[in-house]
Formats: structure tokens, C-alpha cells, sequence
């Protein structure tokens, strides 16, 4: 999210909010939400996210927050299950499309193209890596929070054909020493912004790619 805001920042600034709500796709535990609630302060989200645990975060974060309690309703539902309102003034959807299979991907694309105006954003985050290949572990970010630091690590393998397994590892620290890590590992589908283009019928343009492997890329979807 911190490579991501910069971009999210570009995509949405001065984006008319009158049309609906903003919908946050993946919301996991709200960071994402919280950056477009103070991108766009007048707007209402819809924040998705269907794993308990990080909607729990998400929950707690929206309600101890004055500025999002008011503005933010948290949905349960995955993407393809979502029930949309009629209109929409954007859609931001980071982490979700590479594990959302093909031919339902299309289905999504349809549906909120069918519920925004013309020149209303779908953000679409990537992994950055448009075909399979060996990526070893790359540190994603490093904080501080009280005595302990904290550092997000990724990797990924070739999982199969057009598919990348990542693996994140949460490495936490103390006086210098490491106490804990926490790993997950998840499959992904590989592509690029150009496909994104290919399966919705939409306009795409890249909005931002840093040089780093492992770090997102933004694609932006208008119609």
C-alpha cells in the first residue's frame, strides 16, 4: 500500500462522487479504504472484504474512526458475489484480480462498467509480473511499533502454467533479534494491464510501475 497510494492519489483526486459510492474491492483491513476516504472527503465507500479476520480489522478500523464511521458500510461478500448498487462513481480493486478466475474477472469487469459513468475509474492493482518467474524473497516495507520492528518479505515461485505461488513472510524483530515470523502462500494468476484491456473491452492506461520486481502495478479501466 505504501508503493500504491501515490498512484491511487493520481487515479482519484478531483473524481466527481456524485454518481454513487466509491467501491473498495479487497479491502482487507482498511488501508486502502481509509487512503480513499482522505483522497476524496465527500464521497461514501463500500468496503468488501470477505476473509473474517482482516474484516474484523476493517470493522474496527471504520468504527474508531469518526471520518469513515459515517461513510464507510463494510460488505462481507467476495467480488464476484457482490451486490452492487445501481450507480457508482468508482470502483478501486487492489490485491483481488489475480485470484479471481478468468472467465468471472469478465463477468466483474462487466458489471461495474454497467454501473459507472463514462470516464469513472476501475483501479486495478497487479502483482507486476506478467509471466511466471523466479523471484526471491524481496523486503516490501520496515516499521517500527513500540519496542518491536516489523518487515514484510516476498517471493514467488512458477506454480503451473500462467500461475505464480507467493509466498510473504512477516519477520518481526526485538533489540535486534528476530522472535517471530508469520508466513503465508497463495496462487496467483499472472497477466499485465494490456489484459486487463483484453477482457473488460475498456480503455486501459498503466499508471504507475516502479523498477523493483515484486511491487505493484497500477492499470486504470475507463470506459
Amino acid at each position: 500500500m505504501v508503493s500504491s497510494a501515490p498512484a491511487l492519489r493520481a487515479a482519484l483526486t478531483g473524481l466527481d462522487t456524485g454518481h454513487g459510492p466509491v467501491l473498495d474491492i479487497g479491502a482487507g483491513t482498511g488501508l486502502v479504504t481509509a487512503t480513499i476516504a482522505g483522497i476524496l472527503p465527500s464521497a461514501r465507500i463500500l468496503s468488501a472484504e470477505p476473509s473474517p479476520v482482516m474484516r474484523a480489522v476493517l470493522t474496527s478500523r471504520v468504527f474508531s474512526d469518526p471520518a469513515l464511521r459515517g461513510r464507510v458500510t463494510v460488505l462481507p461478500e467476495p467480488a464476484q458475489e457482490l451486490p452492487l448498487p445501481d450507480s457508482l462513481s468508482a470502483v478501486v480493486i487492489f490485491g483481488v484480480a489475480g485470484h479471481i478466475p478468468r472467465p468471472e474477472r469478465i463477468a466483474l469487469w462487466k458489471r461495474l462498467a454497467d454501473r459507472l459513468p463514462p470516464g469513472a475509474p476501475i483501479v486495478v492493482e497487479l502483482m507486476g509480473v506478467d509471466t511466471p518467474r523466479s523471484i526471491p524473497f524481496v523486503r516490501m516495507c520496515r516499521e517500527a511499533v513500540g519496542e518491536q520492528v516489523y518487515e514484510w518479505w516476498i517471493s514467488g515461485e512458477p506454480a503451473g502454467d500462467g500461475v505464480m505461488r507467493w509466498r510473504t513472510e512477516w519477520r518481526v524483530f526485538r533489540g535486534g533479534e528476530q522472535v517471530r515470523t508469520v508466513a503465508d502462500e497463495y496462487d496467483w494468476e499472472t497477466f499485465g494491464v494490456d489484459r486487463l484491456a483484453e477482457e473488460s473491452g475498456l480503455a486501459v492506461k498503466r499508471l504507475a510501475q516502479t523498477g523493483r520486481e515484486a511491487t505493484p502495478e497500477i492499470g486504470v479501466l475507463v470506459k
